[in-house]
């Protein structure tokens, strides 16, 4: 039976294994191998929206002192088939976007390739472009599945009659503009060939799925590549998939015979390695007079590139989180003349539950009830999508112990009533959830004669401490002390993994260490007393078998999200003063690691709320913000109060450890706990992201109740 309890007391958490290494400059990083004779490459955005080109200006360029090579559509070398198109580069004359990367500059120096780069004329004969997302675009469509390979479309009962039938309705459209990654890492790869074949040192989330698709690309055995992504200085998602520098690196050392070196420059960010796209989301629900839902429609317009369909999947939070036996939820794309979005933290449920969750605020509202006690009265039985029975679903507990924890009973319910001089303050919650996600993967455990044991997995640490929690895995399924096991990781030559993506890293690699661990000391404990050989003993696992077995049940991680905020009625700035999270995600396996998830996911939420957007410059087809100068993310003055709990949740239908992933979960409910806070200091929802005082001051002035 699966139990949800307030952590009131925790041992000790392991401390990270690599903070030394990263505070003192010892963690090498993909720009930071430097091999004899490395040159250095720089790449060259198009200028252009749309269109071809019709010559490259190389001999001018080729002429400056220090430059080896330009490598265009003209003279790169020949890739194989690739699965994602985005990384077909220098293959072609065509132009689908600006920013699309069209050359690439090699020189002595990092500073004489940029400049040579910025140099390098190219001509082009440019098309007409379209770049505008919009509710009614006339070429919008419905795909078959959207990201994660869930159906674009699920449906159940009878939607119109249900709503068209519900004393209380709420019909609502909010929109989300488009999202960056900007990790402190640049993406940037270090590549060179010998007779071994290619080695790549790449900043990504997943080595192994980058040595696979270098393979394909170069037409090797992928025994010939090896890819090192030891240390990696964040992803949020922008590395979960191969990106350009690994290949155009490659590249570049292929035509050149010497190592090549290439890190992206920041303002080439938002057209080269994804974003969040932006969405229209139209959220519509019928309810009885005290709330609990009869029906709830989730429609969701965003947009995707003419090189590769990605539909960001934001409808699919709303078919597990609340009772609705009459529900409709879709996703319609449509491909513009526009950089191709991809992963950032917690895609689709990130958008989505925004919609959601202030669409569920503004349930509240039209009944009278409080916001939590709303929630609570619409907790489904068994997952509505499926029917499934959860794991476990700790939601409510999540939700009394986050209104305990904030004090959420002293509330004062009406809006705009809370002023102090020029400023209102309010608060608000929202839910939150995210799947349990797993993959296959492999693992090995070495025990040698002096006692110590090694565990061996090619799992990638972007931040999130894996190389500790592995370990306490592996020295609880060996009931060895911590402090006698070593993990090496981030290696294509180490036992195969997935990628550090979808919080499943934990759970994919970890159950394969605890296998593998389990069957060495299995092995150990066969014979006691003999001593073991000079070599020490191995012992390999996979989890092929565990990971493909479709589950019985519904299994996801839930959340509760409250912030008070305090906004400015003469300038229309918002300002967070408390943010609180409580979260039922299994066990937790490390209390450190976890708190730093759980905080940096809130803080990124936070910076979805009130500063990082990305707005599309209509006529030149590019994102105007393509720095941290103009791209905002929240700094350490913007968060003060900051708090992250977690509930004792037993999962016996999980893993070995039982675990749920937590990298992602921090971010979900936090945007739109920030927006009912504002509407309940203000008085007036504005349904745009980010609530930036631009868009906010023209409501408070007006007093407007919506936008």
């Amino acid at each position: 039976m699966t139990r949800h309890e307030p952590v009131t007391a925790r041992p000790p958490a392991a401390v990270r294994r690599d903070a030394r290494q990263k505070v003192t400059g010892e963690a090498r990083y993909a720009v930071d191998r430097t091999p004899p004779g490395c040159l250095h490459a720089c790449p060259v955005p198009a200028t252009v929206a749309r269109g071809r080109i019709t010559a490259v200006h190389s001999d001018e360029i080729l002429r400056r002192p220090g430059v080896h090579a330009v490598l265009t559509h003209e003279n790169a070398p020949r890739l194989g088939d690739a699965d994602d198109p985005t990384l077909a580069l220098l293959q072609e004359d065509r132009v689908p976007h600006r920013g699309w990367l069209v050359a690439v500059v090699v020189a002595d120096t990092p500073e004489n390739a940029r400049a040579a780069a910025d140099a390098l004329r190219i001509d082009y004969a440019p098309s007409e472009h379209d770049v505008r997302l919009s509710a009614d675009h006339p070429r919008l469509y419905t795909p078959e599945k959207a990201n994660g390979g869930h159906p674009a479309v699920r449906e159940r009962g009878d939607f119109d009659t249900a709503f068209a039938a519900s004393p209380v309705r709420v019909d609502a459209t909010y929109t989300l503009d488009a999202l960056h990654n900007h990790p402190m890492e640049p993406h940037a790869a270090t590549a060179w060939w010998d007779d071994d074949g290619l080695t790549v040192y790449d900043s990504s989330q997943g080595a192994t799925t980058v040595r696979d698709v270098l393979a394909r690309l170069f037409r090797l055995p992928p025994q010939k590549v090896t890819v090192v992504s030891a240390y990696v200085g964040g992803g949020f998602g922008s590395k979960g998939t191969p990106r350009p520098p690994a290949v155009l690196a490659a590249m570049a050392a292929r035509h050149t015979g010497r190592p090549v070196r290439l890190a992206l420059p920041r303002r080439q960010l938002p057209a080269t390695v994804g974003h969040r796209a932006p969405t229209i989301q139209r959220v519509r629900i019928g309810a009885a007079a005290d709330g609990t839902i009869a029906a709830l429609a989730h429609d969701v317009v965003t947009q995707t590139s003419t090189v590769k369909e990605f539909v960001e999947q934001a409808a699919v939070p709303a078919r597990t989180m609340y009772t609705s036996p009459h529900s409709r939820t879709t996703h319609r794309v449509v491909a513009l003349d526009v950089p191709t979005p991809s992963w950032m933290r917690a895609p689709g449920e990130a958008s989505g539950m925004y919609a959601l969750e202030a669409a569920m605020d503004e349930l509240a509202d039209a009944v009278g009830v409080d916001p939590v006690e709303l929630r609570l009265r619409n907790e489904p039985d068994t997952e509505p999508d499926s029917g499934k029975p959860f794991s476990s679903r700790g939601l409510a507990a999540c939700l009394r112990d986050g209104a305990r924890r904030f004090r959420w009973a002293d509330r004062d319910p009406r809006p705009g009533v809370r002023r102090d001089g020029d400023v209102l303050s309010g608060t608000g919650v929202a839910a939150a959830t995210y799947p349990v996600l797993l993959s296959p993967s492999r693992a090995s455990a070495h025990a040698g004669p002096d006692g110590r044991f090694v565990v061996r997995v090619d799992a990638t640490d972007i931040g999130t401490g894996a190389r500790t929690v592995l370990a306490q895995i592996a020295a609880d399924a060996l009931g060895a002390p911590l402090d006698s096991v070593g993990v090496e990781l981030g290696s294509s030559r180490l036992p195969d993994a997935p990628v550090a993506g979808g919080s499943s890293g934990t759970a994919s690699w970890g159950w394969a260490v605890h296998k593998a661990c389990a069957a060495l000391r299995a092995s150990l404990a066969a014979d006691p007393g003999r001593p073991l050989p000079p070599e020490g003993v191995t012992v390999e696992a996979d989890t092929d078998e565990e990971a493909r077995r479709p589950s019985p049940y519904a299994r996801h991680a839930f959340g509760a999200h409250f912030a008070e905020v305090r906004v400015d009625t003469v300038t229309g700035e918002v300002r967070v003063s408390r943010l609180l999270g409580v979260y039922a995600v299994g066990r937790v396996l490390n209390a450190r690691t976890a708190r730093s998830q759980f905080i940096g996911g809130m803080t990124m939420g936070l910076g979805m709320a009130l500063t990082e957007h990305s707005t599309m410059d209509l006529v030149f087809g590019d994102f105007r913000e393509q720095d941290l100068a103009s791209y905002h993310v929240p700094v350490c003055a913007d968060v003060p109060d900051i708090e992250a709990h977690w509930l004792d949740e037993h999962d016996p239908h999980l893993n070995p450890m039982g675990s749920k992933g937590i990298g992602e979960i921090g971010i979900v409910g936090t945007a739109a706990a920030i927006a009912n806070a504002v509407h309940h200091a203000c008085g007036v929802r504005l349904r745009a992201l980010p609530l930036t005082p631009d868009r906010l001051l023209p409501l408070l002035t007006a007093g407007a109740s919506t936008s």
